[in-house]
């Protein structure tokens, strides 16, 4: 991780771009934490954070020059919700490849009062019902979304599927619940499901063996451990390997046995036929 710096900003490279703008370029220095950005006295036009590891977008100095800012490549799962005060200028912003997941995390954007073109592709934001059509409700400047012209076909349907506070705030509350793919699942339910199937109970066998495990203990900790797993009756890992090599024996002698009966069966069945054929009488031959 790389502190943004007043030095780090001094040396990064500036120059005009194509479009004749003066930009900053901070991209790829694995900045985790926007900071210090009052040291570029605001000179710049536009500003590239891209590749970098930055969660927040905060913490920002008065810009009333920067009118595009480039953070794509990043972390970012929060906006300063009065980023509008501090970007007054703002038209561009490019947020691709970031890690917004619901709908109410652009809010913050609806303070940006020149806000024109804005990418949040490559966002698990894009894959809730009714994005576009929340994002074009929400931020009434825009005019590019996701390199797509906003038609005014999408601007009537917005307005009428959000005519009232209560659908919006609805589909704030369905893009909380709905699970998207790629998103991370609730991991300690997962690690507690996981547990509570490796629990197995010993056997009377096992639990003869872990006294005398216990006994034969050198350290006081792992007395400790054998009485602990005795007591709440679960079966210690060491004991599991032995209790699935029995098993695994137990099925094997089965097997086995089940084998010898079939061969056996096999055999006995053709010489009891060729027997019972020897007992019957020859039939008698016509005259």
């Amino acid at each position: 991780m790389v502190r943004l710096t007043a030095d780090l900003i001094w040396k990064s490279p500036h120059f005009f771009n194509a479009i004749k703008e003066r930009e900053l370029d901070l991209r790829g220095n694995k900045i985790a934490v926007i900071e210090n950005l009052g040291a570029t006295e605001d000179q710049f036009d536009t500003m590239d954070l891209s590749d970098n590891e930055i969660v927040k977008l905060e913490n920002l100095p008065y810009l009333n020059r920067l009118g595009t800012l480039l953070i794509n490549n990043n972390r970012i799962t929060r906006i300063n919700p009065n980023i509008g005060e501090f970007l007054p200028k703002l038209h561009t912003l490019v947020l691709t490849n970031n890690r917004l997941t619901n709908l109410v995390e652009i809010d913050p954007l609806a303070s940006l009062p020149k806000l024109q073109f804005l990418s949040l592709l490559d966002n698990n934001i894009t894959k809730k019902p009714n994005y576009r059509l929340y994002v074009i409700h929400k931020l009434i400047t825009l005019r590019v979304l996701d390199f797509k012209k906003v038609k005014t076909k999408e601007r009537l349907e917005a307005k009428t599927l959000f005519a009232s506070k209560e659908v919006e705030e609805e589909a704030k509350k369905e893009s909380a619940k709905t699970f998207t793919p790629g998103e991370t699942p609730n991991v300690p339910e997962i690690a507690e499901e996981e547990r509570s199937q490796k629990v197995v109970a010993p056997t009377p066998e096992q639990i003869t063996a872990i006294k005398a495990a216990i006994v034969n203990s050198q350290t006081l900790e792992e007395v400790a451990r054998l009485e602990k797993a005795l007591k709440s009756g679960q079966l210690p890992v060491e004991f599991k390997s032995l209790d699935d090599n029995t098993r695994s024996n137990s099925t094997q002698e089965t097997n086995e046995s089940t084998v010898l009966n079939s061969e056996n069966e096999a055999d006995v069945g053709p010489r009891d036929m060729e027997e019972h054929g020897k007992d019957e009488p020859a039939p008698m031959e016509q005259e």
